[in-house]
């Protein structure tokens, strides 16, 4: 991320921790007083997308990506069809390996 959309990011948090609305110009403000070039665009940018959307949401939502859903497919058959059961996928468990320790080697880091 470079270092202007960072600053915007950054002043736009720091703008809804305070309670005060998401405008471009205050975005500018906030950056030119800590100093940072940005591109002019970005804290319109930034602005713009804060209007339409709520950032507790994003703020709670960081972590939490929507995996894609699992799709089954079919391979065509040429004769006639019939309904096979399902069958569930069988995860195998991986045996973690056990960590070793200097007593199992006979010497120790003191020795």
């Amino acid at each position: 991320m470079a270092a202007g959309e960072l600053a915007c990011t950054y002043a736009s948090l720091i703008l809804h921790d305070d309670q005060i609305p998401v405008t471009a110009d205050k975005i500018s403000t906030l950056v030119k007083a800590a100093n940072v070039k940005v591109d002019s665009y970005w804290p319109s940018l930034f602005a713009k997308l804060l209007e339409k959307v709520n950032v507790e949401n994003l703020i709670s939502n960081v972590g939490s990506g929507g995996g894609g859903a699992a799709v089954a497919v079919a391979a065509p058959t040429s004769g006639p069809t019939v309904a096979a059961p399902a069958q569930a996928a069988v995860e195998e468990k991986k045996e973690e390996p056990k960590e070793e320790s200097d007593d199992d080697m006979g010497f120790s880091l003191f020795d």
